[in-house]
């Protein structure tokens, strides 16, 4: 009997510690749509099976990639490092950032802007000399600069994910569900640092419209993406390009035919949903080991997306063992570049190998 009297003596102190112990976040309740079916045009398919992989087994989380004038993919890593993968198949790692370089594309100069989560945004010379163009806006520094694109005036448009969150407690800044993420615009002729959207959950990739008129940016947590317009009677205006997305959308990019193409590193997860709900459950499940938290479901998933917001094709890997936790694709001379969050590889596809593709109007 002592025994067991000691024991729930020791469960009940656990326990109030628990209960007692404040919560990491301040969580908000969110009424989560309804998931939509995946049929029809969103139907699991294998399709990113088919893709080749590149740099297998020397690349750690390749999140972004982009092709340089010479031909050469870059890529940034868990790890810190900017990697160059040469057409011969060389793996090289370049540099490190001291950071964790996400988004990366270049300038008309040969420069590399990347988005770095801990940095900020970055220039990298062709001589690997780095320059921090922009840590803050209004005041408020970056702590998770995601997503980067250039417009053809030069001006850069990227994204900080969270200004409350850095990169290991992304899943606090998801439980939380509120807006720390912005969608900013850097002129390298003044060096200042605009505040284009606000208030956003989880700001990601963003991509630029063919004839420079908006920017897309992905709202992670709320299963959508938004359009700023940047020209037109709509200038300084966002509205809502595509809802009710089935995963997580991350990076985003415009192909040469308008069509623009969205990773997602995993499916939507009931449980979250649900959990959404109330924030007194959210707020309890922050305060657990990170081993407890919900877990992303092993699949790889792109969508491909009309100028009107409609889903043109989705391409899966239902498994996940190929492909996995894509978390950028960026097209580039008819081949799409697949990066990933925690894989090890790069994947490679041939438009051409995309049964039923068409072409959209910009």
């Amino acid at each position: 009997m002592k025994w067991l009297l000691v024991s729930l003596l020791v469960i009940f102190v656990l326990l109030g510690s628990f209960l007692l112990t404040p919560s990491p976040i301040d969580s908000k309740a969110w009424q989560a749509p309804s998931r939509p079916a995946m049929t029809g045009v969103l139907a699991p398919n294998e399709r990113l099976r088919l893709a080749d992989l590149l740099a297998r087994g020397q690349v750690y989380g390749p999140e972004d990639t982009t092709v340089g004038p010479n031909g050469v993919l870059y890529t940034g890593t868990q790890d810190g490092w900017v990697v160059r993968v040469h057409p011969d198949g060389e793996v090289e790692h370049w540099l490190k950032t001291g950071g964790r370089p996400l988004g990366m594309v270049f300038d008309g100069n040969g420069n590399l802007v990347v988005a770095d989560a801990w940095k900020g945004l970055l220039s990298i010379a062709p001589d690997g000399e780095i320059t921090v163009l922009t840590r803050e806006a209004e005041g408020t520094p970056f702590r998770f600069t995601d997503d980067v694109v250039i417009a053809g005036d030069g001006r850069i448009y990227f994204t900080d994910a969270s200004s409350r969150f850095q990169p290991p407690d992304y899943v606090l800044d998801l439980l939380e569900m509120r807006p720390h993420g912005r969608l900013l615009r850097y002129d390298p002729d003044s060096g200042t640092t605009e505040v284009l959207l606000r208030n956003l959950h989880f700001a990601n990739g963003v991509a630029l419209s063919p004839k420079g008129s908006y920017v897309l940016v992905n709202e992670t947590w709320k299963y959508r993406t938004l359009r700023y317009w940047i020209l037109g009677p709509k200038a300084g205006q966002a509205d809502v390009f595509a809802d009710n997305l089935p995963g997580f959308p991350d990076n985003l990019a415009v192909d040469r035919e308008g069509r623009y193409w969205v990773a997602f590193p995993t499916l939507r997860n009931p449980q979250v949903d649900a959990m959404h709900q109330s924030a007194w459950l959210k707020d309890l499940v922050a305060k657990l080991p990170d081993s407890l938290q919900p877990k992303p479901q092993s699949y790889g998933l792109v969508l491909a997306f009309d100028s009107n917001g409609q889903v043109l094709t989705s391409l899966h890997d239902t498994r996940g063992k190929h492909l996995q936790e894509i978390t950028s694709v960026n097209p580039h001379n008819g081949v799409l570049y697949f990066g990933s969050l925690h894989n090890d590889r790069i994947g490679r596809l041939p438009l051409k190998a995309i049964p039923g593709l068409g072409a959209t109007t910009p």
